[in-house]
């Protein structure tokens, strides 16, 4: 059977196996390195009221957020592409 990715869809190298996360989206277990990471900062104020704050010269408190999203959660929201057949596909040089 052929090998539609030289990494089949993950990044784990000689490793054994990975642990299992679970998608932000849908719920889904996926091994850890086969899901996306995705980092976001959060403010927790309102950012009309944290630019008028900034403004004033204020320091804003905000949190890194974390989500972990399977490949078709990812797709889905425009995390990741869809490559063409020859970006992803192995082909071995003799």
């Amino acid at each position: 059977m052929p090998k539609k990715r030289k990494s089949r869809g993950r990044a784990k190298g000689g490793k054994g196996r990975g642990d299992i996360i679970q998608c932000s989206m849908c719920g889904s277990l996926v091994p850890r390195d086969k899901a996306k990471k995705v980092t976001a900062w959060v403010s927790l104020l309102d950012p009309q009221l944290s630019r008028e704050l900034r403004a004033k010269g204020a320091i804003i408190p905000r949190q890194r957020v974390i989500k972990y999203y399977c490949i078709s959660c990812a797709v889905h929201h425009r995390v990741a592409k869809v490559r063409a057949d020859e970006e992803r596909k192995f082909i071995p040089r003799y």
